[in-house]
């Protein structure tokens, strides 16, 4: 939790009746994504797949948003409930409950960018960087441009992701195995509607969709953290367009998010213009208008370095 940028809890009566309204907001997002994403996967067959071609990632994407909102216990208060709605993986790549956990893990601010205890870190240690071959180096520099890391960040991502969680699969850490065989589940009915509904094959499914929607979600994540000794400098705002903020669920505004990550997404607006000044002065006017402000400024120019600044070793 960002220090200084705490609020005060709303009265429970006002709290539970506001909930109670509000959260059909979320339920009606999830139920809609999931409708266009079908509307959009039969367009595949018909005169007009191009249509579909261009919605399917952005539903994918959204989706990841819509799964990020459930882990911090939103729509619902039941948590298998909430893991229920979003359980069908339409990006198809990370099972919910190892995201989850990754990302609850990410959320222990003091940690923030740290490449041994940020499991979203982009950053690597001093040692690890000293072991990477010349083609390695230049490619995670490459991915830590902006145009890069659409290009060849989620790859990276996924050969990361996979590589370290085959090592807890080999491990048996607890959950795992759990974990990837629900996402089983929901890869198998996952694949039947694409092949069997949508008539799209598999692999034209991973690089028309999957890919994309990728690039979309590490679009709005390459801005969000540095490497910064304070803490609050550690996370970034980006004041984008309505459609994108709605894209992420107002995730643009992340330092909102990260101070108070139990607020649901339709309010971390209201809370942002009420205390803006707050909000920039703890975390060092790190604002960008826009994500043409980030294309402008990064396209091919590295926004930090590959190796940690701050963390160099791993301290007993």
């Amino acid at each position: 939790m960002l220090t200084g940028l705490r609020f005060r809890k709303r009265p429970k009566g006002r709290r539970l009746n506001t909930r109670l309204f509000s959260e059909w907001i979320t339920l009606a997002l999830i139920g809609g994504c999931y409708a266009l994403w079908m509307i959009a996967g039969l367009l595949w067959t018909s005169g007009v797949w191009f249509l579909g071609a261009l919605a399917l990632p952005v539903l994918a994407a959204f989706h990841g948003s819509l799964q990020h909102e459930t882990i911090h216990g939103h729509p619902t208060r039941r948590v298998w409930l909430n893991e229920l709605l979003v359980s069908l993986p339409l990006i198809g790549i990370f099972p919910y409950r190892r995201y989850k956990a990754l990302h609850l893990q990410h959320h222990r601010d003091e940690h923030l960018t740290d490449p041994y205890e940020d499991p979203e870190s982009y950053f690597w240690p001093a040692d690890a960087v000293a072991r990477m071959t010349d083609f390695q180096r230049h490619l995670f520099a490459l991915n830590n441009t902006f145009v890069g890391r659409l290009l060849v960040g989620p790859a990276l991502t996924i050969i990361g992701f996979t590589k370290t969680e085959l090592a807890r699969l080999k491990a048996d850490e607890p959950g795992v195995r759990l974990a990837w065989a629900l996402h089983g589940v929901g890869l198998v009915v996952l694949a039947v509607m694409v092949t069997q509904v949508f008539g799209m094959p598999l692999w034209v499914y991973f690089l028309c969709v999957t890919y994309p929607a990728l690039s979309l979600t590490a679009m709005r994540s390459y801005a969000e953290h540095q490497a910064a000794e304070n803490v609050g400098a550690r996370t970034a705002i980006v004041e984008t367009c309505s459609p994108l903020a709605l894209l992420y669920l107002n995730n643009n505004l992340h330092i909102v998010h990260h101070a108070s990550p139990a607020t649901p997404w339709y309010r971390l607006p209201a809370l942002y213009n009420e205390r803006r000044d707050n909000y920039l002065a703890a975390n060092e006017n790190t604002l960008f208008v826009g994500y043409s402000d980030i294309a402008r400024r990064f396209a091919w120019r590295v926004k930090q370095p590959v190796e940690h600044p701050h963390r160099q070793i791993r301290t007993p």
